[in-house]
């Protein structure tokens, strides 16, 4: 049974860490009413998964990023990069214990209150023909908003994008800006939780076998989806899913 739950997992994350509804607040949505112990560090295994998604797909955005360090885009990533890492070590405490689900309900209900505001804001802006311009100042504000992402159920895709958006920047360029500048934080995620775990030799109770099969489909599933997203985000409104994060607020009272 948990290697099924664990695999549901996998999709769950596939499907929703490039849309705007938070693929954490599902996972710790689901391993609440599933019961699956150590929710943080399978959120943190599948985000891996789905960082590799972003690798393959924008590899050639990446590799010059290497070859080019101090290009505008890896600047951009450093200064997206810092404040997300001061914001999440400050409110670390507080981010362990929100993987335990209690605030999930209002964390779902803040990304629809951000989606429908930065909605309003881009309709605006293009009934004004104001022209936006991707800044260091639009990556600085992203990356605030990616460290007030943190928390399951506050939309980190969702949140940097609206914050793109609200700065200037178009629905692709800072969608597949979001995606980039995810892949340091990740990263840093896994290293940390990694680390806790041997330093404090905690055993992780979870199934191996059905991990490895998420990781898998949260993989593959994730390269479609981001190719997906791109298409949709000049296309869909993100409104859409305003409705579908306040249903699942109203869940998330009675689940957790």
């Amino acid at each position: 049974m948990e290697i099924l739950v664990l695999a549901l997992l996998g999709l769950v994350q596939g499907l929703c860490e490039f849309l705007p509804i938070s693929s954490s607040g599902h996972l710790v949505l689901l391993s609440n009413l599933f019961g699956i112990e150590d929710a943080l560090f399978v959120s943190i295994i599948l985000h891996m998964a789905t960082l590799l998604a972003v690798v393959v797909i924008f590899r050639k955005e990446i590799l010059y990023i290497i070859k080019h360090p101090l290009s505008t885009l890896s600047m951009n990533i450093v200064i997206s990069t810092i404040p997300t890492c001061l914001i999440a070590l400050l409110l670390m405490p507080i981010i362990t214990k929100s993987f335990e689900g209690q605030f999930l309900p209002f964390a779902f209900l803040i990304s629809a209150i951000l989606l429908l505001g930065s909605e309003i804001v881009y309709k605006k802006r293009q009934k004004l023909s104001f022209e936006g311009k991707f800044t260091s100042k639009t990556a600085l504000v992203m990356g605030i908003a990616q460290g007030l992402a943190v928390f399951p159920g506050i939309s980190r895709s969702g949140t940097t994008i609206c914050a793109g958006l609200v700065q200037g920047g178009e629905k692709i360029e800072s969608a597949k800006f979001s995606f980039l500048m995810s892949i340091p934080i990740i990263i840093l995620s896994m290293i940390m939780e990694a680390g806790k775990i041997i330093i404090n030799s905690e055993a992780v109770q979870v199934n191996v076998a059905g991990l490895l099969i998420a990781f898998i489909i949260a993989f593959v599933v994730g390269m479609i989806s981001i190719k997906a997203m791109i298409k949709l985000t000049s296309k869909v409104d993100f409104k859409w899913f305003v409705g579908y994060l306040l249903i699942l607020s109203s869940i998330s009272f009675v689940v957790v």
